[in-house]
């Protein structure tokens, strides 16, 4: 059975610095579980994620960004929430984590619950480093089937506009998994139409090599503005992947040790786009796909946080778009790990 996630499905977040910002999202985050199904007590328990997760960035950090998007695994939805904020850090995070614990004064009950209320959680700080918390209520209270590829990211559109140009789309199948990312030119609607028009693509073939889907894309966005482009195809029997990429979408996988760059072309996909040529590259169980937009600075380090490539992806891609976001154009991080294998 194929699942297929991407930047179509909803994806909100929120500036959070006065507590009115903390009631708005936790009023999008029901009415996002009210779309997707949830039971009157799911949605009560993401109520109260939302809540907990927001008064935390306010009371530890006075400000932070709450990220509210669609989770999927083997058609059974999900929310993520996301809590990030660039204050002091947390200097004991296993007591926080303990009811009755609190440097604010309070109950100390809220990073607990956090962890209790959530089907998944994972948190990330260090002091002077600020704090990224990541909880994943699933619809279903048993648990679904997992893809065999965990998936974290984030887009951002330029600020003043609603709609982003920058895209994603991730397809997992028995097989392997397809990745695409596009940056659509410029930015605004008409941007995110051609991001649309490429993730459509990978819906109409989710088990895509890298090269045809960038070909298919490539003749689908004839009729739009165009844009920046990358494929990925991970194949789960022989532990590599096939990379093909046209324009300025910075692509690597990180294995272990060993980050290795995944070279793009010029040109434009839907215009300027001279032949599509394939790169392949080791891509074990644990190894991870980062993918990123030109609104992502390419400098970035992962070394300076010692010990985020074992957390989440999701926590991944909110450090890289907490640090290292240009803030002049659409921005877009995706990140992909294969999940080890058990059988």
């Amino acid at each position: 059975m194929e699942t297929l996630i991407s930047s179509l499905d909803t994806q909100l977040s929120f500036a959070i610095t006065h507590a009115s910002d903390v009631a708005a999202a936790r009023r999008a985050g029901q009415r996002m579980a009210v779309e997707l199904g949830f039971s009157e007590t799911r949605a009560g328990q993401l109520a109260l994620i939302v809540t907990e997760a927001g008064t935390n960035l306010l009371k530890h950090a006075g400000e932070g960004t709450l990220y509210l998007n669609v989770a999927q695994a083997e058609g059974v939805p999900g929310i993520d929430v996301l809590a990030v904020d660039s204050g002091p850090g947390i200097h004991d995070l296993d007591a926080c984590l303990r009811d009755g614990m609190s440097t604010a004064g309070t109950a100390g009950t809220g990073l607990g619950a956090l962890r209790r209320l959530s089907s998944e959680f994972d948190v990330y700080s260090r002091p002077g480093q600020g704090a990224l918390f990541f909880m994943r209520l699933w619809r279903d209270e048993a648990a679904p089937a997992l893809c065999r590829v965990e998936v974290g990211a984030l887009t951002v559109p330029l600020a003043g506009e609603d709609a982003c140009g920058d895209g994603w789309g991730v397809a997992c199948d028995g097989a392997g998994a397809t990745l695409l990312a596009a940056d659509g030119l410029g930015h605004g609607p008409e941007a995110a139409a051609v991001a649309h028009a490429a993730i459509a693509e990978l819906q109409h073939r989710p088990d895509a090599e890298a090269a045809q889907l960038v070909e298919a894309s490539h003749q689908a966005l004839r009729i739009t503005r165009g844009a920046a482009l990358a494929a990925v195809r991970i194949d789960f029997e022989t532990d590599t992947l096939r990379f093909a990429g046209i324009g300025n979408i910075g692509a690597y996988v990180i294995d272990s040790d060993t980050r290795r760059a995944l070279v793009s072309h010029n040109g434009i996909v839907g215009h300027n786009m001279r032949k599509v040529q394939e790169f392949s590259a080791p891509c074990p169980p644990g190894a991870m796909v980062i993918m990123h937009s030109d609104g992502i600075q390419t400098q970035w380090d992962l070394d300076k946080y010692p010990g985020l490539l074992g957390h989440s992806p999701a926590l991944v891609a909110a450090m890289l778009m907490r640090d290292y976001i240009r803030r002049r154009d659409d921005a877009m991080v995706l990140v992909v790990r294969r999940r080890e294998d058990h059988s």
